[in-house]
């Protein structure tokens, strides 16, 4: 009975990293997709620029910067999840309460522990010959 008890946690975790890398796969493909609609309509931008300033083109134009914008947008929110971030932050949090835990130790030993007094010992610069 340990045997399948062991098993289904593995099997489990298996399949969290079969779905993980499905989902890795599908954002990478979106992010080329979104890369070459990217620098297709940069091109149209491009063109409508140097077309000329009718009406038409203008709002064309502006509508290609919004879809670029929305683009841009897509692909930088598509790089950074907010599991990744969350990740990051926990082992901020961990290392850095590490870090004061420790700074405050050492500055705890280093107060009490007395430090020599200078003027307890004698000066033989003083006297002279």
């Amino acid at each position: 009975m340990a045997a399948s008890s062991d098993e289904l946690p593995f099997d489990q975790a298996l399949e969290k990293v079969e779905r993980s890398l499905l989902e890795l796969k599908d954002r990478y493909a979106q992010v080329q997709r979104d890369e070459q609609q990217l620098e297709t309509l940069q091109e149209r931008k491009a063109n409508l620029q140097a077309q000329g300033k009718s009406a038409k083109l203008k709002a064309e134009l502006r509508e290609i910067e919004q879809q670029l914008e929305e683009l841009e947008l897509n692909l930088e929110s598509r790089l950074f999840s907010w599991s990744g971030l969350k990740e990051v932050f926990w082992q901020a949090v961990r290392f850095g309460g590490l870090g004061i835990a420790i700074g405050w130790s050492l500055a705890f030993v280093t107060l009490r522990t007395p430090t020599p007094n200078n003027s307890a010992t004698p000066s033989n610069s003083l006297s002279s010959p």
